[in-house]
């Protein structure tokens, strides 16, 4: 069965990149372009990952992330945040709020970030 990505990215130039490899590597891909389009996405269609971006107009990935954790019905979904904040204190926050990856976008090419989608859903 095809796996399920929602990407959570305002940036056009990243989301044509990532929703690109992504899907020629075989996911069902969906994009959310603002924290309220994550949140209604995850009800309209349960993804198997979330790639989840820090920076987002409105809500931030980090009330995105708490308001995902606070609903049981959520808690299987596997969350990686994909941001280019890369400070230790916020890898270590998303950690600690439930991400089960923090990619730091300058350091992971899109073939790499596959790679860990798929090391994480197994």
């Amino acid at each position: 069965m095809t796996q399920k990505v929602l990407l959570a990215e305002d940036d056009p130039f990243l989301i044509d990149i990532y929703t690109t490899k992504l899907a020629n590597s075989g996911f069902d891909m969906a994009v959310a372009k603002t924290g309220d389009e994550v949140l209604s996405g995850l009800r309209e269609r349960m993804p198997d990952i979330l790639l989840l971006d820090i920076v987002l107009p409105g809500m931030s990935g980090w009330e995105v992330l708490s308001e995902i954790r606070k609903d049981p019905k959520f808690n299987d979904l596997k969350i990686i945040i994909l941001s280019n904040l890369g400070q230790k204190n916020e890898v270590e926050k998303g950690l600690e709020m439930g991400a089960v990856g923090y990619l730091v976008k300058a350091h992971y090419t899109p073939t790499q970030i596959v790679e860990e989608i798929r090391k994480i859903l197994g």
